[in-house]
């Protein structure tokens, strides 16, 4: 009778820690702190260039190759901000979509120009030209990945 008590309460432990929704760390992880939202980060890029922000949203999309950067969904409907991280030193794994995940790291503006070269090739119908932008990106030390 001892030993089966003992065994439903070790069977009772495993499904239970099963359950229970598991966070992974990746890097240096995320410090305590307020969360930006992207929404207010993208609403103002100039106010945050170059300042350490924290984030939280879900893994909508990750770097196929590398696992090098994550799309994180913004609290506006269709607005995300790349996570990138320095390649090999943190890996984010596919299965990570459709997680939370909550990122440090300092956000910057990309500029691409003509001038740098790195501009997307653009052709349309009338004319053959360059796609100029600004990509913006948090350049990441560490995230926590909440799997439910």
């Amino acid at each position: 009778m001892r030993k089966s008590v003992i065994m439903f309460l070790i069977l009772l432990v495993a499904v239970a820690g099963v359950a229970v929704a598991k966070d992974k760390v990746y890097g240096k992880g995320v410090s305590e702190g307020d969360v930006t939202k992207i929404s207010a980060i993208m609403a103002d890029t100039d106010s945050y260039q170059g300042k350490t922000v924290r984030i939280e949203g879900t893994a909508v999309a990750i770097c196929a190759s590398r696992g090098c950067w994550v799309e994180i969904s913004s609290d506006l409907e269709g607005q995300t901000l790349r996570l990138k991280v320095k390649d090999g030193e943190i890996v984010f794994p596919s299965k990570i979509v459709g997680e939370r995940i909550a990122a440090e790291g300092v956000f910057t503006a990309n500029h691409v120009t003509e001038e740098n070269k790195v501009c997307s090739h653009k052709a349309t119908q009338e004319a053959t030209g360059y796609s100029c932008t600004t990509s913006y990106q948090v350049t990441g030390t560490g995230a926590v990945v909440s799997f439910k």
